[in-house]
């Protein structure tokens, strides 16, 4: 049973949401999402359920620690996490949409107490020539608030059964577990390489929700790379890349 949080957004393209927690009530996070917290929040850092939870994040690129913030008094106390890059913060009420739902790894921000978060799809996305960067949905499962990030602007779909959509990868923020889901290979040479779409897209056939984002983090860290890049050749100084 997941501790039942009080909780206010703040901002627009730069979110915070702020957690009111009663006296004995706690929230989870990913270690270095906490913005700030009143001195009676305790922080415990662990693996979240044991070494081979930990360890099975570590090896997807998440963190190993799961940090909880706890209220030892018994009059409420706040505690706030910040969105990481421009976007929306999600709050999804679990207990409404079956008791769990999949999100992106880098989408998860904070849930309740007693939410469950593990991984449950891991797949790499090309090699050798190509390249390409790995797709992992994190499970979240339980019955009360989790909180995920959308970077960009948040576009939400309801699936019919048996509708499809085809999504950029990195555009994929959360998605019911009705949905089906699976990465397919964009084929043809020439859509490889000059469709500017990327090699991948996420087969998605309902029925259920469908969130999506519009600006992935993976896609912001490239522009700002290329950008940089620009800026050096420009300067006249090496082009490392």
């Amino acid at each position: 049973m997941a501790d039942e949080i009080d909780y206010r957004l703040y901002g627009n393209d730069m979110q915070v949401v702020e957690i009111e927690l009663d006296g004995g009530e706690g929230v989870r996070a990913e270690a270095g999402a906490m913005l700030y917290m009143d001195g009676a929040i305790e922080m415990q850092t662990s693996s979240g359920g044991g070494l081979f939870k930990g360890f099975k994040r570590m090896l997807t690129g998440e963190s190993f620690f799961i940090t909880t913030f706890l209220n030892r008094e018994k009059e409420r106390r706040k505690v706030a996490f910040a969105a990481p890059f421009p976007g929306r913060i999600l709050p999804l009420d679990l207990g409404q949409l079956g008791g769990s739902i999949l999100c992106q790894k880098d989408s998860f921000l904070a849930a309740a107490r007693g939410i469950e978060i593990e991984v449950a799809f891991t797949k790499k996305l090309g090699a050798g020539l190509f390249g390409g960067e790995g797709f992992i949905l994190q499970k979240l499962q339980g019955d009360g608030l989790a909180f995920v990030h959308a970077g960009g602007t948040l576009l939400e779909r309801e699936l019919r059964d048996g509708e499809v959509l085809m999504v950029d990868t990195g555009c994929l923020c959360a998605l019911a577990t009705s949905v089906d889901y699976d990465i397919k290979f964009v084929g043809g040479f020439k859509n490889a390489l000059l469709g500017g779409e990327g090699l991948f897209l996420a087969r998605l056939e309902g029925p259920g929700k469908v969130y999506l984002q519009s600006l992935p983090l993976s896609r912001l860290a490239d522009r700002i790379l290329e950008a940089g890049r620009v800026t050096r050749v420009q300067a006249g100084g090496p082009d490392k890349d």
